[in-house]
């Protein structure tokens, strides 16, 4: 890439710091949170969710020579939330038409008439945009509480409309009771950037048998977290987002100093999410390695399929229970979140955390300790190798065990969680970044062990992150992308040894698409074929879905395992 393409790649996503990095504190687990058995609502939600409606699928009649002013409507091939049968209530949290970094600031009201135990809560955000505008991030708070991390599609001129659906079940103790509302997707409206984002974001309370979900949803109170002094299960989220159009928005992509690259940090592009307890390290993880819509210099590949979890980031998750012996004693703890690799003094990193809690019934105070506490180095080495094609390879992992017990009401309980990273990256690119490409692969795996009366409980969770990807500009001003991404995830859950559920997912993104840069959008000429399949299977079913796109015309819409 260019150096001044890839500039403007970095500003596609704004977000700006004040209004989304200062913020105080997006859909995956549902009960899971509470009770460590996130196989098998993972799994549940492919196996019974009803498969998103079927699009509109074009022939090859309908398929353009290149793209024009309109486009399908933005669509992925993961499963719609499954939604129970009977009686349901909405509420509408926010409706606003951002134009500028004005939050929308509401009131929310608990549904009447479906009871205050659900069976499940769905939010859906729904937006359309038309005219020009560049990919955007948001969030939603209710109560201080972050429900939806969020990114927006880029607009056709003749405009779209897209949604997005979240379980957001495990945060029922904040919907209970009436909370403030804060909504913002920031924008910048003028006479090029011409696109206003339209959205509303409702949630959907199934009544019905309730949902196992946490006793308390927390948020942090000037950096620390005071917990109820019976807490048997801790859980924290932090939804991690390199983002703000600076070269954190590509972390992936960043070179040691000596390197001749556009986005530069000083230990390569290693990057680590640390959360720590009082000072002490408690939890490491692999962010995931996010493309936003305006991503790799080429919005034609996302202008109907989106790359994985960018209308939706996922949170992720750190066991803390370890350390609820020292959570317990009834004062606030120091909880810090923070980045390895990141330059210091640079911004470009999102890191809101929430907390869940699940509390034991039957006793009011709940002692233990921590009993192990073991971390290696942080590894990471970024070898620079000069040539007509630069290259940079990089290699990083690191590993971390804790332990911990509880006195509870149903005996002691000893919880172990151990987490290995590895990153490893080849960066390769010519002259002023004409020609750019990477391939990377991180894997995030962690065992969680909860040993207490009857047998012990084993989760084994492997997740795999991929990225493939090559832009090159042509002597003739052609800039072409060809690219794959890869999220996977497989999770194993055993009791006594003996294997009592599992799921594996498998979302694959590819896109190549080719237009003419530095000239105005009617005269782009560009094409692009893009493709995603989404695969869930588990001991609790199976879902398979395939879309392929073609110059925005979507011409393949199958699914069935």
């Amino acid at each position: 890439m260019s150096r001044p393409v890839i500039m403007s790649m970095l500003a596609g996503v704004t977000l700006v710091a004040s209004a989304l990095l200062g913020a105080d504190p997006a859909p995956a687990a549902t009960a899971s949170v509470a009770d460590r058995a996130s196989v098998v609502s993972t799994a549940s939600v492919a196996a019974h969710a009803s498969a998103a409606p079927a699009a509109r699928v074009g022939g090859s009649a309908d398929v353009p020579a290149e793209f024009g002013s309109d486009w399908h409507d933005p669509v992925t091939a993961a499963p719609s939330v499954g939604r129970p049968s009977g009686p349901s209530c909405d509420v509408t949290l926010a409706e606003a038409r951002f134009r500028d970094f004005t939050p929308y600031v509401g009131t929310y009201t608990p549904p009447s008439g479906c009871g205050d135990r659900w069976s499940k809560v769905v939010l859906r955000l729904e937006g359309k945009v038309k005219g020009r505008q560049f990919d955007r991030l948001g969030y939603l708070h209710v109560g201080g509480v972050e429900i939806l991390r969020t990114s927006t599609p880029e607009p056709s001129p003749d405009g779209i409309e897209w949604s997005v659906e979240t379980d957001v079940t495990r945060y029922s103790d904040t919907f209970r009771r009436s909370q403030d509302v804060e909504m913002l997707i920031g924008n910048v409206v003028d006479d090029t950037y011409t696109g206003v984002l339209d959205v509303k974001a409702t949630l959907t309370f199934y009544a019905g048998r309730p949902a196992v979900t946490p006793d308390r949803v927390l948020t942090l109170e000037d950096g620390t977290l005071t917990t109820p002094r019976n807490s048997e299960r801790v859980i924290a989220e932090v939804y991690a987002t390199g983002s703000g159009g600076g070269c954190e928005e590509v972390w992936y992509l960043t070179v040691p100093g000596e390197a001749p690259y556009s986005c530069k940090a000083d230990d390569g592009p290693y990057r680590e999410v640390q959360i720590r307890v009082d000072g002490q390290l408690a939890g490491i993880a692999a962010p995931f390695p996010t493309v936003w819509t305006g991503g790799w210099s080429n919005p034609f590949l996302w202008y109907v399929i989106p790359g994985p979890r960018a209308f939706a980031v996922k949170p992720i998750e750190y066991d803390l229970t370890p350390f609820a012996g020292l959570l317990d004693d009834g004062r606030p703890h120091r909880i810090d979140v923070s980045v390895v690799g990141v330059p210091e003094g640079q911004p470009g990193w999102s890191l809101p955390v929430n907390v869940l809690v699940r509390q034991d019934a039957k006793r009011a105070r709940v002692s233990g300790a921590l009993v192990r506490a073991e971390a290696g180095e942080v590894t990471n080495a970024s070898a620079y190798t000069p040539g007509s094609q630069n290259r940079v390879d990089t290699e990083g992992g690191h590993r971390l065990t804790v332990a911990g017990y509880l006195d509870t009401s149903h005996g002691r309980v000893l919880t172990t969680v151990g987490r290995t990273l590895a990153n490893s990256s080849t960066h390769r690119w010519t002259e002023g970044e004409d020609t750019d490409g990477l391939g990377a692969t991180w894997t995030d795996d962690e065992v969680v062990t909860v040993d207490g009366r009857g047998p012990a409980v084993t989760t084994r969770t492997r997740r795999t992150y991929t990225m493939d990807g090559m832009t090159a500009l042509g002597a003739d001003g052609r800039l072409r992308t060809v690219l794959t991404l890869g999220d996977r995830a497989a999770v194993a859950e055993a009791s006594g040894g003996r294997s009592t559920a599992w799921s594996r997912l498998d979302d694959t993104y590819t896109g190549d698409a080719t237009y003419t840069a530095g000239v105005p959008r009617d005269q782009r000429h560009a094409v692009a074929t893009t493709s995603e399949r989404y695969r869930l299977r588990g001991s609790a079913g199976c879902y398979d879905r395939s879309l392929v796109t073609v110059q925005g015309v979507l011409t393949r819409d199958r699914a069935g395992c």
